[in-house]
């Protein structure tokens, strides 16, 4: 007993950071099962931010990537966001890593290496905020290389999906009805959840159609909204969101191999497929095009130039640019709507204001001892304001 106190008192006590390891090649079925306290174990060039975005929130204690986090050529966002949560990422060690280190055993990460208690299974470079700062400076120059192979990448894309993008052909009919109407699309991107609080008097005003993408689903479900359209992988989305939900558009393959849809079957719940190569963003925009909504106005979304390139080898960027080309200026960036929703002064504002300034003539009136020859007058003349300011704002 007092030897297997003294083990434990010693491991306890070894530097580091030390969770259970869950280990995956495939990054996106990883960020499903991590859980707080889990190192993330995985193989991926150029980590995004999305999967960043992932990891941050599943709250891991620690990443360990076999290959460069930040290969040069471009400036990716994810190892970035990574070390800005505290979360430790040792990189670059190598595909015999993802053998040597076991799914669910206990492992150790300090100055590079992976440990299972004192033995060496692993060994990398563990990132901070200086070397990876010195790294996206040398990707920025690698961003011309990127941008011909986009452009490569979007003609391509073009190729196989013109019906779709061009003419909505593909495009599965709902029976929400959103023609001439607007339409909020809420997906899971950087401070989602905030920037849709701030959206709820433009939602109270509009009552635009709601649409959840993957977990932005599960957001406007916790914000107490029922999403009128889910669009998304269901094996990521909470089963009480699918079920508040009216319609359910899962995305397939272009082979028809649609995930998740076993699980929407297991839930007895209806769906239609949308069978394209585009991510579940693209499809919710373009679903809402093409059912004539007059406004989309998004959330949790990003389409700047480091975030396209950011998610450059996915193939999926082609199809983001492309349909934000294809909305046009029915696309509206929710923060932009929260910004010009603010500023705008109501009418219950500008008629307390008014009211203010009529009380106070009143007032004076009848100090004077003139008042009541006045209050007739006053009265017409509020009058006259109340209806003017009725057909202004009408």
């Amino acid at each position: 007993m007092k030897l297997s106190g003294l083990l434990s008192r010693t491991n306890h006590e070894l530097p580091g950071v030390t969770g259970v390891a869950r280990v995956d090649r495939r990054v996106s079925d990883l960020v499903r099962r991590v859980s707080p306290g889990d190192v993330a174990v995985f193989d991926l060039v150029d980590l995004d931010r999305r999967t960043a975005e992932a990891l941050v929130a599943a709250e891991v204690v620690g990443v360990v990537n076999a290959s460069p986090s930040i290969s040069g050529r471009f400036p990716n966002l994810g190892p970035e966001l990574l070390i800005e949560a505290g979360i430790p990422l040792i990189d670059n060690v190598g595909a015999v890593a993802l053998r040597e280190i076991k799914e669910g055993t206990k492992i150790r990460l300090h100055e590079g290496v992976v440990y299972a208690g004192e033995r060496e299974l692993a060994k990398g470079v563990e990132q901070n905020a200086e070397s990876i700062a010195d790294a996206m400076i040398e990707a920025k120059a690698g961003m011309s290389a990127q941008l011909e192979a986009f452009s490569a990448n979007t003609i391509e894309f073009l190729r196989r999906e013109r019906a779709l993008v061009l003419d909505g052909v593909g495009v599965p009919e709902v029976y929400v009805p959103m023609r001439d109407r607007q339409v909020l699309v809420v997906a899971g991107g950087p401070s989602h959840a905030e920037q849709l609080r701030k959206l709820r008097k433009y939602i109270r005003e509009y009552r635009p159609v709601l649409i959840g993408v993957d977990t932005g689903a599960d957001t406007l479900h916790d914000a107490g909204y029922k999403p009128d359209v889910i669009v998304g992988d269901p094996d990521g989305i909470g089963t009480a969101s699918l079920r508040a939900a009216t319609e359910v558009v899962v995305p397939a393959q272009t082979d028809g191999h649609a995930p998740g849809l076993q699980r929407i079957q297991d839930l007895g719940i209806g769906a239609v497929t949308f069978p394209a190569s585009g991510n579940a963003e693209d499809l919710a925009l373009l679903l809402a095009e093409a059912h004539g909504a007059s406004l989309v106005v998004t959330v949790g979304l990003r389409a700047t130039l480091r975030e396209f390139l950011d998610r450059g080898h996915s193939g999926s960027n082609p199809s983001t640019f492309l349909t934000r080309l294809k909305l046009g200026s029915k696309l509206v960036d929710g923060e932009a709507v929260a910004t010009l929703h603010r500023s705008r002064v109501s009418m219950g504002v500008i008629v307390l204001l008014v009211t203010a300034a009529i009380a106070a003539m009143v007032a004076a009136l009848a100090v004077s001892g003139v008042g009541h020859v006045y209050v007739d007058i006053v009265v017409d003349a509020w009058q006259s304001v109340v209806n003017w300011f009725k057909g202004f704002f009408s």
